[in-house]
């Protein structure tokens, strides 16, 4: 008799703020992921650093440590914002366990160490640089999905 035990696979799904990352994960999930599988799919958000400044910035305004904190504080919300709406992509997987992963850096460094870190099966990102640069560097296989266009629709509106 042939082994029936399903192979744990795990599945780097990078996301952002943008809508192209949200349709990606829904496509992967609804196109990779078996719901009868022992699959992880670990979300991961590459949360930009801010941007470093002396005291005095190069038009003569202080930056006060308030204003940092400020900065600090937005930026790990919009975050927060970004994995919460992903894992609510992910909340009817059944058998799947879904992490997230929230770390501080330029996407194309963090997704491919993250990549290497957890041992990736397969990289799931969107269409764009960064998903280039992870296709020519990551050691497992990369699933970049584009976002159809839309049917003549306005953006703006």
């Amino acid at each position: 008799m042939a082994d029936t035990e399903v192979q744990e696979r795990k599945i780097v799904v990078a996301i952002d703020e943008g809508e192209e990352s949200i349709y990606a994960l829904t496509w992967a999930i609804k196109n990779v992921v078996s719901q009868n599988s022992n699959d992880t799919i670990i979300l991961l958000y590459a949360k930009p650093p801010l941007k470093v400044y002396s005291t005095l910035d190069g038009s003569g305004y202080l930056f006060s440590s308030d204003v940092m904190v400020s900065m600090e504080k937005y930026s790990k919300d919009v975050a927060d914002c970004v994995m919460e709406k992903a894992k609510r992509v992910c909340k009817d997987l059944q058998n799947v366990k879904v992490e997230a992963r929230i770390e501080k850096g330029d996407a194309k460094d963090v997704i491919c160490e993250a990549v290497e870190k957890i041992g990736a099966d397969l990289l799931r990102a969107f269409l764009g640089s960064v998903s280039t640069h992870c296709a020519q560097n990551v050691k497992c296989p990369v699933l970049i999905v584009k976002k159809p266009k839309s049917n003549g629709r306005n953006k703006s509106s």
